[in-house]
């Protein structure tokens, strides 16, 4: 599903993507003759955000001077601080080398496609890896703007839960990305529409997956300096590696948070149906509990294995927060919200658990959600209290008490 707004009317941007801020033409500026690049004042250059901060300020360029673009008009070798580069540059590669390792795009080396581009796999022999190559469509919905956040972004970070970019190649009209295989693709893929082969997840990794993408979105809360704010959370945005291990992808809607005596950032309003914050598709006020109403979706997607927006279901079940709302306010209805799927293996006190999280996450003031932190906590927490059905089988046997008596505990968890 590609990037849309949340709500209401729109207007198109040059690069595909819905802007519903954009109500007014565009300033027309003209350009200096024979213009002097200036270079980097020394302040500019203790900034390692600072190519991502211009790319976010830049206007958009125009379909007929982006195919003039290449890898030196990016201005993405300008990440300083304390006047040396940080981070893990992302290197430069040749269209022909990217040809060459997926085989010239041949069909069977394609992994998937969205209204960004397509994703091939490929065997890189400049690096001697497996990598994923996302070649974007020239027409898609990821412009150069969004590329070059993406690149500066994971240029930077370094952690377990955050999909590793190897580089990228910018030459002329062609925009493509070399990631890291990740050889059980997206999270969405293990949730919905499972083909008949495909074996559902099992509560245990669901919550082991929950837990590594909210340490992700931490990491990017918490930890970077500025933070940043992800703003496209969602399961095709989770990669799954061996063991089911996740990790956060796709950075182009990236934002730089607010910082400061500042709550929030003024942007247009971008994200995917079901995912964006009310809050923030009403005002346009970007802030870090956005991300946190996002991941709410996901963990509710993770629980009840339905999707964030359905359209073609009744009006009432087409949004998966609108359908979950009015069951939060009753237990005897939490055990219906449970993944068919699962077959009735989950533990009850853990159901009630993760789905007090998802319900904080996803209230619709956003002072009353939790913070990052918290969730990391609770998820944590709750990913290492492994569920083992058989064990659950054999003890509830020997309670004949409440065998004969026919009664039923129940867990008691305050939403």
């Amino acid at each position: 599903m590609g990037c849309f707004t949340c709500t209401g009317k729109s207007d198109k941007e040059p690069n595909g993507k819905t802007d519903i801020n954009n109500k007014y033409p565009r300033n027309q500026v003209k350009r200096k003759k024979n213009p002097e690049k200036q270079p980097p004042s020394e302040k500019e250059k203790l900034d390692p955000f600072r190519c991502i901060k211009q790319a976010e300020s830049k206007e958009e360029v125009s379909k007929d001077k982006k195919s003039h673009f290449d890898a030196n008009d990016l201005e993405l070798k300008d990440i300083y601080k304390d006047g040396k580069s940080v981070g893990k540059h992302a290197q430069i590669f040749t269209f022909n080398e990217l040809a060459a390792a997926t085989g010239n795009f041949r069909a069977d080396c394609l992994l998937g496609e969205g209204g960004f581009g397509k994703v091939y796999k490929g065997n890189l022999e400049k690096i001697n890896e497996v990598v994923a190559i996302k070649q974007l469509d020239h027409k898609g919905l990821q412009g150069t703007k969004e590329f070059v956040v993406e690149v500066a972004t994971l240029s930077l970070v370094d952690h377990t839960n955050l999909v590793k970019l190897f580089g990228f190649c910018a030459e002329r009209d062609q925009r493509l990305l070399v990631y890291e295989y990740m050889p059980l693709g997206s999270l969405d893929t293990h949730l919905h529409d499972l083909p008949p082969n495909r074996k559902a997840l099992d509560w245990n990794t669901r919550m082991k997956i929950a837990a590594g993408a909210a340490r992700g979105l931490e990491y990017l809360h918490d930890k970077l300096k500025p933070p940043i704010i992800y703003r496209d959370l969602k399961c095709s945005n989770i990669l799954l590696g061996e063991g089911y291990h996740p990790k956060l992808s796709d950075f182009g809607l990236a934002k730089v948070g607010p910082s400061g005596d500042r709550t929030h950032v003024s942007t247009r309003v971008m994200g995917t149906y079901g995912y964006c914050a009310p809050d923030y598709a009403m005002t346009g006020q970007l802030t870090f509990k956005s991300d946190i109403y996002s991941f709410g979706v996901v963990l509710l997607e993770l629980i009840t294995g339905r999707k964030a927006y359905e359209p073609f279901k009744g009006r009432k079940e087409q949004y998966l927060v609108a359908w979950a709302r009015p069951m939060f306010r009753d237990r005897n209805q939490f055990q219906l919200m449970v993944d068919p799927k699962l077959q009735g293996q989950y533990p009850v006190k853990g159901l009630y658990q993760a789905l007090a999280i998802a319900a904080m996450c996803v209230q619709e003031q956003p002072n009353m959600r939790p913070i990052i932190s918290d969730v990391v906590t609770a998820l944590t927490y709750l990913s290492s209290q492994s569920y083992n059905p058989g064990a659950l089988s054999s003890q509830s046997s020997r309670s004949s008490p409440l065998r004969a008596t026919g009664k039923q505990t129940e867990e008691r968890v305050s939403i």
